[in-house]
């Protein structure tokens, strides 16, 4: 049976947040008041979610502030479970 991959933290700021509002990085990036190359490593899974991080996008998309927190550690749990 063949396991469907998890998502990347990247993978869904893109596809579920960013796409549906038509969002740039730059545009994130002003939002969240954090430099460009910061959003791009989120987006680019080369940085992971922190707290502070987390409290910002949620206020950006709104939702709880440990969304983004809670998301990330639930793949990383998945990709330790997988490996």
């Amino acid at each position: 049976m063949n396991k469907i991959p998890t998502p990347t933290i990247g993978e869904i700021l893109k596809e579920e947040f960013m796409k549906p509002l038509h969002l740039s990085e730059g545009v994130l990036a002003k939002q969240l008041d954090l430099p460009i190359s910061s959003v791009q490593g989120l987006l680019n899974n080369r940085c992971k979610i922190t707290a502070d991080t987390s409290v910002r996008l949620s206020r950006a998309f709104g939702v709880s502030d440990r969304y983004f927190l809670n998301l990330q550690n639930d793949i990383s749990s998945r990709k330790a479970e997988n490996s």
